[in-house]
């Protein structure tokens, strides 16, 4: 399995730059900057920033959208990420969550996803484009020069979405708890995209968000927010994933905030066992299993999401756990 870390933009620049360096070093494949709107430092300046301060890391966003920047300005940037790093850099994406509130957008259809998909392939390969993408509209579009093929991966936690990314995507970016059957599920609903799909090498990836401590009551407090959002975000996930009815509900009753982690009053309500169901959330022990059994259902990179305020601790013990070789 390949080993990634997703980050979101919060540290200051130089803090990152450093934190992004020694992850290198640590061994891991990639690194995934979170686009979030209002609520951490520009996706595409960090993105810009890791590319610069590494030489082997793969790069991503985690995720953006296609509603807060155009199209056409997307491909551009993710054009001009892959003249800095080149083969280093995936287009992760999604129909975007609940920090779009504040802007006045809703989710995107997954049409307009798809739309979004195409268009920005379409131009990468130095065509001129006519297209709509939702509201959006390219008319008689083309880039300086082409990209060539970036990959995209797309964000899922439900099912219509998992199928759509394995229908027209190069990757999943999957939250969908760590038990057998929701994964089970989840990997049958990609499949049925894969039989429609004319992308022939795809990449499956399972973000595990959470953190490693050996004081496990101190890692379940850490993701009781994420799993939380879960159920806010996608229930037919959340319900995937073993959360039963009653505590979705109440979770929904007791939702507010646009991030996952001001949500306390609802994260308050999720039972650890919950947590440690669909985050990961445990210690060393815990983490050794859930890692053997993704490697052995088939996944094909995990993407470590350390919920903790100093992610360093989570990082390194995943690395050590893994058995990922130093370099430098």
């Amino acid at each position: 399995m390949r080993f990634g870390v997703t980050l979101q933009a919060v540290a200051e620049p130089a803090e990152f730059v450093e934190l992004v360096r020694w992850i290198e070093r640590l061994g891991y494949d990639d690194l995934w900057v979170g686009d979030s709107s209002l609520h951490c430092g520009d996706a595409y300046v960090y993105a810009t920033l890791a590319l610069q301060a590494t030489s082997r890391l793969r790069v991503g966003t985690s995720v953006t959208n296609p509603l807060t920047r155009h199209t056409g300005i997307t491909a551009n940037v993710f054009r001009s990420l892959d003249q800095l790093g080149p083969g280093r850099v995936v287009c992760g994406t999604g129909v975007g969550e609940r920090p779009l509130i504040e802007l006045g957008f809703s989710r995107a259809k997954l049409s307009t996803l798809v739309e979004h998909m195409d268009a920005m392939r379409r131009l990468w390969r130095g065509e001129t484009v006519d297209a709509r993408i939702g509201r959006q509209r390219l008319v008689g579009s083309h880039l300086r020069s082409a990209a060539g093929s970036i990959p995209i991966f797309v964000s899922a936690s439900g099912p219509r979405t998992i199928e759509t990314a394995g229908r027209h995507a190069d990757g999943v970016l999957m939250l969908v708890g760590l038990g057998p059957e929701p994964l089970r599920q989840a990997l049958a609903q990609l499949q049925q995209g894969r039989r429609d799909s004319t992308v022939d090498r795809f990449e499956t990836a399972c973000c595990l968000y959470g953190a490693v401590d050996d004081d496990e009551t101190e890692a379940i407090e850490s993701a009781r927010a994420i799993v939380a959002w879960l159920a806010k975000a996608s229930p037919p996930a959340a319900r995937a994933a073993g959360m039963p009815e009653d505590l979705i509900e109440e979770i929904d009753a007791n939702y507010s905030g646009r991030e996952f982690q001001e949500a306390r009053r609802a994260a308050a309500v999720v039972p650890d066992a919950v947590v440690q169901r669909v985050a990961f959330a445990g210690g060393r022990k815990y983490a050794e299993d859930k890692l053997s059994w993704l490697d052995s259902a088939g996944i094909d990179t995990v993407n470590l999401g350390p919920l903790t305020a100093d992610p360093r601790p989570t990082i390194a013990a995943v690395a050590e756990i893994a058995g990922l070789e130093p370099t430098g």
